[in-house]
Order: C-alpha cells, then structure tokens, then sequence
C-alpha cells in the first residue's frame, strides 16, 4: 500500500520545540521510520478515531431492537407533525 508520505505532493508544517522533536526522532526511529512517515502515521490513525467517535453510531441489541422497529414500522403523523411539515413545505416551496 502506498503511502501518503511517499506519494503526496501536500505539504503540512508545523512549529515545535527542540524537545518535541527529539522524542518525535526517538519515537520514529523505534518503528524504523522517518519522523515525516511516524508524524504521518500517528496523525491519520488518531484522525481516523476522531472520525470513527463523532461519525458512527453503535447501538446495543435492545437500542437497536427499538430502531429498527420505529423505521419500519413509524408512528402515524400527529397534528404537531404535520403541522411542522406543513410549515416547512410553505417555507421551502
């Protein structure tokens, strides 16, 4: 699989302190990698999470149970519903 690092033409830069970098180095060199590729790395996995937390909804069996039944078989429209929609349909139409 190729990688980002190796075949991107976008460039991120960042300020950091000597400290920083130093670990960054030693953090790199122990997955034999350059500090540009372990950055990289660290950054997409931890952004995929990010994304996985705030994008994907997991329900428990009962939850789900629950979900499922109100998709397939949905409560009848009541007169706040339909008054709601009502009022959509005049300011979209």
């Amino acid at each position: 699989m190729l990688r980002a690092a190796d075949t991107g033409d976008d460039r991120l830069q960042l300020r950091l302190d000597a400290e920083s970098k130093s670990l960054l180095q030693r953090a790199a060199s122990y997955r034999h990698k350059t500090v540009s590729q372990f950055v990289l790395a660290t950054a997409l996995e931890e952004a995929r999470k990010v994304i996985r937390e705030n994008e994907i909804v997991t329900l428990s069996g009962p939850d789900w149970t629950v979900f499922y039944d109100a998709l397939t078989n949905p409560p009848a429209p009541d007169a706040a519903l339909r008054e709601a929609f009502a009022r959509y349909k005049k300011a979209t139409g």
